[in-house]
């Protein structure tokens, strides 16, 4: 979840002139925060940047909190439980909202529904398990998520299930910012720099630094939207997929051939785009749903990018207040029934969802 563009109507801004570039300390090594779990290694403190006025889509305008304060609680990890088995046919099937580096809250959540077991391995058999997208970027491990994601994908595969991925729009950012760097695009608002927007949205320096080519291989070929049991899976709450083709393998292809020719502008269009949000809610979100179910099939979307509690229109504070923070206790159910939104907002001190579809399951 990227914050700025797309909040309520998709609607292109006025250009101005501003040039925004790579602030002078991102290549410089900054002072480190304390551990706030034990065992873990101390990561660099991402200092504050402020866009310029009207820059768009990277402007922070959804506050992070910092889970280090949040009160820490040292329980004893009770027993996995397991994954229900169907005796024939195709296993259950689970979606995971946004991640963002939240390493320790994913196994937790993953081992707490009996897909892994307390050592992390896959244990779940034939399960199909979707991620939603946005592995990196705000929270701690970043690239430790993805390296999770892949060793789980042959874990699965090999028990007969599958543990699967789609592209979010901070995995374009990250390739955008490791292809791009500070080269100037287009943003429609101005000059804008994929490393700039990576840092505004809560780039982490040692994520950068552990990524190697195959993280970069597996995200540039994720697929973009996929249907499952009738779940229209999609990371964005955007229409913009209609942009990119009049079916699911179009859509697929076009946004993989895209990275494939390595233009900085189309690169940021596409990430753009992945970028918009909130289009199912209010009026009219209902039938922007079914303007995308109509074209690529599917009774129901499941999407994360949006924080539960902004769809809600609750937000978290910084001051550790529990009155304050998000009360997220599992999917929110929108837009006359027809969207799930699996975003519990991990980075506000919120919930990592795992979820078993359909929802009455």
């Amino acid at each position: 979840m990227t914050q700025g563009a797309g909040q309520g109507p998709e609607v292109e801004r006025t250009a101005t002139l501003r040039d925004f570039r790579v602030p002078a300390y991102v290549h410089e090594t900054g002072p480190y925060a304390p551990s706030t779990h034990p065992g873990e290694t101390a990561r660099p403190v991402q200092e504050p940047v402020d866009p310029p006025e009207g820059y768009t889509p990277t402007q922070r305008d959804l506050p992070v909190i910092n889970r280090g304060d949040t009160l820490q609680v040292a329980v004893d990890p009770a027993p996995a439980a397991q994954a229900p088995q169907p005796a024939t046919g195709p296993g259950p099937l689970y979606v995971v909202g946004d991640v963002h580096g939240y390493l320790d809250e994913l196994l937790a959540a993953l081992q707490e529904k009996g897909l892994i077991d307390a050592a992390g391995q896959w244990c779940a058999g034939t399960t199909r398990l979707w991620f939603l997208g946005d592995f990196t970027d705000r929270g701690p491990d970043g690239i430790g998520v993805i390296d999770l994601v892949m060793r789980l994908s042959a874990e699965a595969a090999a028990a007969g299930g599958y543990c699967k991925a789609l592209m979010g729009n901070h995995e374009l950012l990250l390739l955008g910012a490791k292809r791009f760097g500070d080269t100037p695009v287009n943003s429609g608002a101005g000059t804008a720099t994929f490393q700039a927007a990576w840092l505004l949205n809560g780039g982490q320096k040692t994520d950068m630094d552990r990524l190697q080519d195959h993280h970069l291989q597996w995200m540039a070929r994720l697929d973009a939207l996929e249907q499952v049991d009738g779940h229209l899976l999609v990371h964005s709450d955007t229409t913009s997929y209609l942009d990119y083709g009049q079916s699911i393998e179009e859509v697929n292809d076009t946004v993989r051939e895209t990275l494939t020719r390595n233009d900085a502008d189309q690169v940021w269009d596409l990430f753009r785009k992945f970028t918009k949000r909130f289009s199912f809610r209010d009026e009219g979100g209902a039938d922007a749903v079914r303007s995308l179910l109509d074209v690529y099939g599917g009774t129901r979307i499941v999407h994360g990018h949006s924080p539960i509690p902004y769809l809600l229109g609750e937000v978290g504070s910084e001051d550790g207040e529990d009155g304050d923070r998000p009360a997220v206790e599992g999917p929110h159910v929108y837009a006359d029934g027809l969207a799930i939104a699996m975003d519990g907002g991990v980075t506000m001190a919120g919930k990592l969802l795992v979820q078993q579809l359909p929802l009455d399951a």
